[in-house]
């Protein structure tokens, strides 16, 4: 009897067990890509604004004005966020007569709030990744041990065994193992690679964040040593 040893072929003539193995590491490795292109294109366009803001932040604008023209939009992400909820608080408590170290420690907090926030965003769907690539192989490997211990039972009831009758039940098997493989090395690389992204970006933005409270800190000063 003749079997289709093509990859459609061998997921029909598979059992259900592989056959559900198979559908769920296809589905798991759907949802790795999309998130991997997702994941990919927000740490992007954060890099990108990140550096936009750096560019106008650091030309010398006026902090005021700077404060405004970002607090007209909506939606603010990255660095933008972290700047606007310092200089929001800062001003709220410079008002209120607070004193310096209560404003800087204020200010500082409400940025740590807004980039805890940001990364929090930014490492969306990161998990999902890591325990697909992790799990991935394992389901897989259930699959193949499965398909093949069907194919030997099968085996031990005939009398006169061939390769011809054994091979089929362990290709189908071994489909199982390598589709785990497939939906589990690009997400293991993703999630590595995202993982050190988001990183960096948290990095630049707890730079910024000591630099600007470093900035709010003098300006606190030379106020209280107005009044």
């Amino acid at each position: 009897m003749s079997s289709d040893l093509t990859f459609i072929g061998l997921f029909l003539q598979a059992s259900f067990i592989v056959q559900l193995v198979m559908l769920l590491l296809l589905s798991v490795s759907v949802a790795s890509w999309t998130f991997i292109f997702q994941r990919s294109k927000a740490l992007n366009a954060a890099r990108s604004e990140m550096r936009q803001f750096e560019d106008k932040f650091w030309s010398g604008a006026d902090l005021n004005k700077l404060y405004q023209e970002l607090s007209s939009r909506a939606n603010l992400t990255g660095m933008s966020s972290i700047f606007c909820s310092g200089f929001k608080e800062f001003v709220r408590l410079r008002k209120s007569n607070t004193p310096t170290n209560g404003i800087v420690d204020g200010t500082y907090r409400a940025m740590r709030v807004s980039m805890s926030r940001q990364v929090e965003e930014l490492e969306s769907r990161l998990p999902f990744l890591a325990t697909a690539g992790s799990i991935s192989p394992y389901i897989g490997l259930f699959g193949t041990v499965w398909g093949i211990m069907n194919a030997f039972i099968a085996l031990g009831e005939v009398q006169q065994a061939t390769l011809a009758m054994v091979a089929p039940g362990i290709a189908e098997a071994l489909i199982a193992t390598a589709i785990g493989l497939f939906a589990a090395i690009p997400a293991v690389i993703a999630y590595n690679r995202f993982s050190h992204q988001v990183e960096k970006l948290e990095n630049s933005y707890g730079n910024f964040m000591e630099e600007f409270s470093a900035i709010l800190q003098r300006q606190a000063a030379a106020q209280a040593h107005q009044v």
